[in-house]
């Protein structure tokens, strides 16, 4: 447990802390996700100058002061009063990118979304719904869709209650489509006229599917856990998936990622960025936006004492010969 975690575990309620950290089962994926980083080490490269490290980067369009955005994650309002309207100012002060979950704590009118910001969405039986979450998040300036795929049915877990819900909140138990196709990929496009990204891949065959079928961006992720217990870590599947998609989209992670270090790994192995979701919940419930803000600004800062270290001055120059099997 980080001390951010349990700094949060003193003041959340034990159902609210439950809520965000557990995943299912026999919590082996939850567990072995931030383990499956430190598999790697480093290789680090000499006579570099590294007296200026950047760790800016570009994703469609957009200039980030840091690879790491802030996932999405639901129901903000259970650790902060203002729940995502606090995230988003957070994630503001960082200069990062915050996705925001369908399952959001707040509507979309409270929340302060100045900087670019993605929609996460889940394609439901009633697909009316969906066309309407997305409609409404572009007409308030959603930048991209992120299609989490790897949830066909979700899995029952009590939903404390706390904090104003709303209404998509409320109706969090819609059946998601369990037949769902990457015929969704190219609807959700044509109804946002946004790059969709497809969250959940964890092979390098769904990865080459996604992108044939529109994907502008594919997510390696196993869902924290909370889905299928004994999932991969994304970090033992990470390579195989940017491999395959050979530069064609940008490949983003998530799962596990703590600290400097394992962002240098995720991006050696080929992610253009990585989203890290309870960390900011544990932010956000410890310190609001400034909180928010801290926790994505000390990534950045650990990230580039690591770059410096391994001789790496920018994002572009990090590439698979930085890191090797531990």
């Amino acid at each position: 447990m980080t001390k951010q975690e349990d700094a949060a575990r003193a003041i959340l309620p034990a159902a609210v802390f439950d809520y965000y950290r557990d995943g299912i089962g026999a919590q082996i994926t939850r567990d072995e996700a931030a383990a499956a980083w430190h598999e790697w080490r480093f290789v680090p490269r000499l006579f570099r100058d590294v007296s200026q490290v950047s760790t800016e980067i570009e994703l469609f369009g957009t200039r980030l002061t840091t690879p790491v955005l802030a996932g999405p994650t639901a129901l903000h309002t259970l650790a902060h009063p203002e729940g995502e309207a606090e995230t988003a100012r957070g994630v503001e002060a960082a200069g990062s990118l915050l996705v925001l979950s369908s399952r959001a704590g707040r509507p979309l009118a409270d929340i302060p979304l100045t900087r670019p910001w993605w929609f996460q969405a889940y394609v439901l039986r009633d697909r009316k719904v969906t066309e309407r979450q997305v409609r409404a998040a572009v007409a308030a300036g959603a930048s991209a869709i992120v299609l989490t795929a790897d949830a066909p049915y979700v899995y029952p877990r009590p939903v404390p209650e706390a904090g104003a819900l709303s209404p998509a909140a409320r109706s969090a138990g819609m059946a998601q489509d369990p037949a769902l196709d990457l015929g969704a990929i190219a609807w959700l496009g044509r109804i946002s006229d946004k790059p969709v990204l497809v969250k959940g891949v964890l092979t390098a065959r769904d990865a080459v599917a996604c992108v044939d079928a529109g994907a502008a961006g594919v997510v390696v992720s196993n869902h924290g856990g909370r889905q299928l217990d004994r999932v991969v870590a994304t970090a033992r599947v990470l390579g195989p998936v940017a491999a395959a998609v050979a530069g064609r989209v940008p490949v983003l992670a998530d799962g596990g990622i703590q600290d400097g270090g394992d962002v240098l790994v995720a991006l050696a192995l080929g992610a253009s960025a990585v989203l890290v979701g309870r960390p900011v919940l544990w932010a956000l419930a410890t310190g609001g936006a400034d909180g928010v803000r801290d926790c994505l600004d000390l990534y950045r800062a650990d990230l580039a004492r690591a770059m410096a270290q391994a001789g790496l001055p920018t994002i572009g120059d990090i590439d698979t010969d930085v890191v090797t099997r531990g």
